[in-house]
């Protein structure tokens, strides 16, 4: 049996002109297994919910600020950012032109706390936290 065909690559020209499907805020690029590669393009308003899987997001255009229940740090292109599922989350004070990819992984509810050794940060604060 033929495994479905999955792209080895996903342009950020295609995802921008990509539209969600409805219901949905962001527009779907890939799926694999419990994995989804979205595209996150808010235009005013996040409007988002908290989501019942962890997420990554990596700025892929604009400046902000991104809260994450009582945090709040400032983005630029290229930074990552890391929602655990059900987290409070959403971006503020956007740039015109800002968006996103975002990863969904793991099972419904996140991997869960404390299961990892290192699970804190081990990439150090930038200091543009607020």
């Amino acid at each position: 049996m033929d495994k479905p065909r999955i792209p080895v690559l996903v342009a950020a020209t295609d995802a921008a002109a990509a539209r969600p499907a409805p219901g949905r805020l962001s527009a779907l690029m890939l799926e694999h297994g419990s994995m989804q590669l979205r595209w996150y393009a808010p235009r005013g308003e996040d409007a988002q919910v908290p989501h019942d899987q962890d997420e990554i997001y990596v700025v892929a255009a604009g400046t902000g600020w991104f809260r994450r229940g009582d945090e709040r740090v400032a983005f630029a292109p290229g930074d990552a950012l890391f929602v655990r599922a059900g987290e409070p989350h959403r971006f503020e004070d956007f740039s015109p032109g800002f968006a996103t990819w975002v990863v969904f992984y793991g099972p419904r509810g996140g991997e869960g706390l404390g299961e990892h050794p290192g699970e804190a940060s081990r990439a150090g604060s930038s200091g543009r936290g607020e």
